[in-house]
């Protein structure tokens, strides 16, 4: 999760409350029961034009007609196993959407499938994926945010989180193509490039080493370890990866494997090894809050680290409880665990209390990643990004979309998030 730039971004970030509210009724949108056909009739945007489109006033002004939405298994092997100290994943079993408008305009998501992460499994996520299609292609005639709220309300909370996002996804996608915007600039465009930190699963020191040794060549400065099964073990990682990339910049992942106790003992060990890490992640299990807050104090008041909330934000309840609580510094956006409209609702309350953000995802393809992407370099106020899983895949079945070179992703003008799939190939 690497730092956008050194500059404070919280007070360059555009809320989502903010997102260029003075929408200009360029596109024929200014009255909701304006056909979609309409819309594209009217006069292509010039670049200026497009930039000022606002997604707040696009939810209440465009008006949703959809053709055929479906899902499909997307199962990816992967490089190597990824393991965490809560699951080990041989291969990505996700469900791509397609949503396809009156208009022509096709729209893309993903929900991911992380055992013990998330909580759907593939076959679940499936089956609501269609139940979701086949309310799309029922509804026509509503607003984008009528359609949204109608899809948050019949797929609420955690357990349906990442069919949720899916389905936000490839509809905001669809919409984006229709008005011919990129989705960056639809949230609030304020660049066409991120800066990803890259992950060391579990494994032996040697393979870790390996492994930094490799990502350093291909560019990386900042490696995002996975640690919490076995805390001997883990330091002895860190030596190993320190030895071969001795300039690295260190993010710590616990995913919930620690007791606030081991938390704390990690970070001795690190200081006595003159090593800091820019971040620890979700030290402890997410309901242990007493813990959490704990490892943030003392982290950040001894050793001058930031600890940030994974699994334990969940919701923007969770968000509430964390700064009345003040249990953790930053917060980790993920959209399969938020959806996208719950994501924006977050990174709004989190900067309003102060909060620093990271973005980071599932072990996903570049479809959904393609989407983080976009919304991360829209924003423009993450300080740690962690969008790297696209990485860890043996194959690659995303056509187009954004540009990968070592750790930094360029997003194009293409319309939407500009990633698809030959959905013939798909199962």
């Amino acid at each position: 999760m690497a730092s956008l730039t050194s500059l404070p971004l919280q007070s360059l970030c555009l809320p989502f409350s903010r997102i260029n509210s003075d929408f200009p009724a360029i596109y024929g949108f200014a009255k909701p029961s304006r056909s979609i056909k309409a819309c594209m009739a009217a006069a292509r945007p010039s670049a200026a034009e497009a930039s000022c489109v606002g997604f707040r006033n696009l939810m209440e002004t465009f008006t949703v007609d959809v053709q055929r939405a479906e899902g499909r298994p997307l199962d990816v092997p992967l490089i190597a196993p990824f393991t965490i100290a809560s699951s080990r994943l041989e291969g990505v079993e996700n469900v791509a959407i397609r949503v396809e408008l009156r208009n022509g305009c096709v729209g893309w998501g993903e929900s991911p499938v992380l055992p013990h992460v998330t909580a759907e499994d593939q076959p679940t996520a499936l089956a609501k994926v269609a139940e979701a299609c086949s309310f799309l292609e029922r509804s026509s005639g509503g607003t984008l945010g009528h359609v949204l709220t109608e899809i948050n309300r019949m797929f609420s909370g955690h357990s349906s989180a990442s069919v949720r996002a899916g389905i936000e996804m490839a509809l905001i996608d669809a919409v984006a193509n229709s008005i011919r915007v990129p989705l960056r600039r639809l949230f609030g465009g304020f660049s066409d490039t991120i800066t990803t930190d890259i992950t060391i699963p579990i494994v032996s020191p040697t393979e870790a080493a390996e492994l930094a040794s490799e990502y350093r060549s291909r560019g990386f400065k900042t490696l995002k370890l996975k640690v919490g099964k076995n805390l001997t073990g883990d330091i002895q990682v860190l030596q190993a990866i320190r030895a071969v990339h001795p300039d690295c910049l260190f993010v710590l992942d616990a995913n919930e494997g620690y007791n606030s106790d081991e938390a704390i003992q990690v970070l001795e060990k690190l200081h006595e090894m003159e090593v800091t890490p820019v971040l620890f992640e979700q030290p402890v299990h997410r309901d242990d809050w007493e813990g959490l807050g704990r490892v943030s104090h003392t982290a950040k008041s001894k050793y001058g680290v930031s600890v940030a909330a994974d699994e334990s934000c969940r919701s923007l309840a969770d968000v509430h409880k964390i700064v009345k609580e003040n249990l953790a510094h930053v917060v980790n956006i993920k959209l399969a665990k938020l959806g996208v409209l719950g994501a924006l609702e977050v990174i709004d309350l989190a900067r309003a209390s102060g909060l620093d953000l990271m973005i980071g995802g599932m072990v996903e393809t570049r479809l959904a990643m393609g989407f983080a992407g976009h919304l991360a370099a829209g924003l423009g106020c993450f300080k740690f990004i962690d969008l790297d899983t696209p990485l860890l895949l043996a194959e690659d079945p995303v056509l187009e979309g954004y540009e990968v070179s070592g750790p930094i992703y360029k997003f194009s003008n293409s319309r939407g998030h500009g990633g698809f799939l030959h959905w013939d190939n798909i199962a």
